[in-house]
């Protein structure tokens, strides 16, 4: 095993790598400069959101094959084998260098299949899907949520039936981000109707262009579509894509869920830093309630990254997160909605008036996007439900 690095040893490498590979982002301070772009949920064509895939995937890779993806994976898989902290270090020293935006799939097929897999997977089947998720030759997108279901996702309706040595999945998902670019999708379906919904379910690994799946865009309020539904009609599935055993679907499932609140902690801070820097830049002295405000969001955004040292702290200590990645997760919606509240009163009328000026109607696509991570990832509701009863102890919801 390869000795691990001290932290600030680790990041000067990485930024000695990083400044041979891309080059360094606009210097601290140039207002006014390079994209403007803020939205929550990006407004590509299909065929722009495959070539800005492609552009990530090249990235990933030139990462990877060089070193510095995987981090935390062992060198069977092409990783290092170093704390989960490393990959967060590595984060903070590649975001002072251009290189490619990560849309949502990439952390769901490195930071969410991938891992799932790793626990739950096969061999075989580790073998053959780790390292090309890993290496992002091949994506992956979740087919969870249901409309039927809300946000029980245990009242999945999505069938899967026995068929000899496969499966037949007949079902319809909603809110999938990247299905039109992913290679797999993993998609949680009931198997067994007669027993206690968490016991009836289980998960298949489903090929994205395989006879039967159909991807349909839905149109956002901010004009683009960067979710789809996906309808599943007769698909036929082979058992060995199966993952994990019949009927423990529901443990597969909150193994990805987990992993989803552990990765939503970042929401939101690069466009709350994006508003404390237009508060700064604003050429005109700001009121007393917009410095409280700009007061108020900068305190939370310190508070919010704390939060996500303690989520790294409890991995580095070698346990699984509990309170702190729902806190996390509710903390980051909370941080989006005073972005809102701080760019709204900043901007007034210029920001629903498309005048041109750079930084300002561009906070339209944050103001429309963020509401919808109230639900993403889990929804409020839900993270209050796992605080209230499994954190502080209090009784359970009476069934209806």
């Amino acid at each position: 095993m390869n000795a691990i690095p001290e932290p600030e040893d680790f990041r000067a490498q990485a930024w000695q790598w990083l400044a041979t590979v891309a080059r360094p982002r606009a210097a601290a301070g140039e207002w006014g400069t390079g994209s403007d772009s803020v939205a929550v949920f990006e407004n590509r064509t299909e065929q722009e959101e495959r070539e800005h895939t492609a552009r990530i995937q090249e990235w990933e890779r030139t990462r990877y094959d060089q070193g510095w993806g995987a981090l935390a994976w062992q060198d069977t898989y092409g990783g290092r084998g170093l704390p989960a902290s490393y990959e967060q270090l590595y984060r903070s020293e590649e975001a002072a260098f251009d290189v490619p935006h990560r849309s949502e799939i990439f952390p769901v097929t490195q930071q969410l299949v991938a891992p799932a897999i790793g626990i739950w997977g096969s061999e075989e089947q580790k073998q053959r899907l780790l390292r090309p998720m890993l290496r992002t030759d091949e994506l992956a997108c979740q087919l969870f949520s249901e409309t039927e279901a809300g946000s029980d996702l245990a009242a999945v309706r999505t069938k899967a039936v026995r068929d000899g040595a496969d499966w037949i999945l007949d079902g319809h998902k909603v809110w999938t981000s990247g299905a039109q670019v992913a290679t797999w999708g993993v998609a949680v379906c009931r198997t067994d109707p007669d027993v206690p919904k968490h016991a009836g379910i289980t998960v298949f690994l489903v090929r994205m262009d395989a006879p039967g799946v159909t991807v349909r865009p839905i149109q956002q309020m901010t004009g683009g579509a960067s979710f789809n539904e996906v309808y599943l009609d007769g698909v036929r599935v082979p058992d060995t894509d199966r993952l994990g055993p019949v009927g423990e679907g529901w443990r597969v499932t909150l193994s990805v869920l987990a992993a989803e609140r552990l990765d939503s902690g970042s929401l939101g801070l690069d466009n709350a830093d994006r508003a404390l820097d237009l508060a700064r830049n604003l050429h005109r002295p700001l009121t007393d309630s917009e410095q409280q405000r700009a007061a108020d969001l900068y305190l939370r955004t310190l508070v919010q990254r704390l939060i996500g040292l303690r989520v790294t702290a409890a991995l580095v200590a070698g346990r699984e997160p509990g309170a702190e990645a729902s806190v996390g997760k509710l903390y980051a919606t909370g941080t989006m909605r005073d972005t809102s509240d701080l760019v709204s009163e900043l901007l007034g009328p210029r920001l629903v008036a498309d005048t041109g000026e750079w930084g300002t109607y561009a906070w339209t696509e944050h103001l429309l996007g963020a509401p919808g991570y109230r639900i993403a990832g889990g929804t409020d509701e839900i993270q209050h439900t796992i605080l209230a009863e499994r954190v502080l102890g209090l009784p359970k919801e009476p069934v209806r």
